[in-house]
């Protein structure tokens, strides 16, 4: 049982799927582990660190792939990997399918079995497998640490004998995983903190937290909740409502970090141009989901900038990967616990339950063809009719949790 581990080929990602605490485990499974030469350096993992755990380092993408059984990745394969997967092999990544059902395709085509990290659900044995949230987690602690460098002033509260600096104001709109720890953090660092979100169940959470919930608490705010805990989409009544409410609250702020993002769809406008231009000199935006278009309307992927009334707007790509030390050891921790439950200890061999709810959930591609409700019956049609033009891979918001 062949594990490879090769390099991410997207330039922004520096995270890695294996580390050399997990490479130990794998071997402990009877499992054979080959890194790619340089895969963890962005993580500051060197080579040698995984040999001395046991693996063994390929020179190319090629020679770790020959033969695997399980590839580890962080993101879904590339157009120029495909051709490098084994037959058969199992690819356990983030995905990010949405939008990208010619990459779904390209992949079932190569006949290998995939399986979307992201899609695991949020039940209490699958807790310690979710990469949503211990990467969201990561992207909520530094959106903080990103939105206070860029104000360039101190974010408590205080008093010296040259006068008294006042604590900065941070408002988080979307309060999930990656919310709730850019309160906590922003919190810790003695700013004064509100929060806002369409989900009624956060409202507790956030005043847990020591911060001010903000929101239009009416019928439909209370059902904004889905059954998987998800928010739903809120009808134009409700966004005027909810714009209007913190329109006037954005133009007191400091520092607004954006984290508001539903599965499968573009990323909910919450701070339109206007409100942007309400904002005093020097304030910051953080838009955390600028993959998936962006919560702030002025947003620019991959850039930080400056508009004419002095506001910094950041929109990095990648955020957990810039903390790649410390994601790659999450999400590899997370890879490990799932792919950890398709082996039979005993018999030391691949062992994968199909019925099993963990797969049923993840699993996109088998046997030559896509599987996932979610994009089967889109793949179908495509299937009868001319092979479309071959597109590029999207990076999706799944990267940021």
């Amino acid at each position: 049982m062949r594990i490879a581990v090769p390099a991410e080929t997207q330039g922004s990602e520096t995270r890695v799927a294996a580390t050399p605490d997990t490479v130990r485990k794998f071997i402990g499974l009877g499992a054979e582990v080959v890194v790619q030469a340089g895969a963890g350096l962005a993580s500051g993992i060197g080579d040698a660190d995984y040999e001395a755990a046991g693996a063994a380092i390929a020179g190319t993408a090629d020679e770790a792939l020959k033969g695997a059984a399980i590839v580890l990745k962080v993101r879904r394969p590339g157009e120029a990997e495909m051709a490098g997967l084994p037959k058969g092999a199992l690819v356990f990544a983030i995905m990010d399918p949405y939008g990208a059902e010619a990459q779904v395709e390209a992949m079932a085509k190569a006949d290998v079995m995939a399986f979307a990290m992201e899609f695991m659900p949020r039940i209490t044995r699958a807790q310690v497998m979710d990469v949503l949230s211990s990467q969201a987690n990561l992207a909520g602690y530094r959106a903080v640490i990103d939105g206070a460098a860029e104000y360039g002033r101190a974010l408590p509260m205080m008093m010296t004998a040259a006068g008294t600096v006042p604590a900065a104001r941070i408002f988080i709109m979307g309060v999930g995983v990656a919310g709730l720890q850019a309160i906590a953090t922003a919190r810790r660092m003695g700013a004064i903190v509100t929060a806002t979100d369409v989900r009624p169940a956060t409202k507790e959470q956030v005043e847990s937290l020591g911060a001010k919930f903000l929101a239009v608490e009416d019928d439909e705010f209370r059902q904004a909740q889905t059954a998987g805990g998800y928010a739903k989409e809120m009808s134009k009544e409700y966004q005027a409502k909810q714009a209007e409410l913190t329109a006037s609250h954005i133009a007191k702020q400091d520092i607004v970090i954006t984290t508001a993002l539903i599965p499968g769809r573009p990323a909910p406008k919450l701070i339109s141009a206007a409100m942007v231009e309400s904002m005093k000199a020097g304030s910051v935006i953080v838009d955390l989901a600028v993959e998936r278009g962006g919560n702030c309307e002025l947003a620019r992927p991959g850039e930080v900038f400056t508009t004419p009334n002095g506001v910094r707007i950041v929109g990095h790509l990648n955020v957990p990967g810039r903390l790649a030390a410390t994601s790659s050891s999450l999400y590899a921790k997370n890879l490990y616990a799932f792919v950890e439950t398709l082996i039979d200890k005993k018999e030391k061999r691949l062992a994968v339950n199909w019925d099993d709810e963990l797969v049923k959930a993840t699993a996109l591609t088998r046997d030559g063809a896509v599987i996932h409700p979610n994009f089967a019956a889109k793949a179908a049609p495509a299937a009868a009719a001319p092979a479309p033009a071959e597109t590029a891979p999207v990076e999706g918001s799944a990267a940021n949790g």
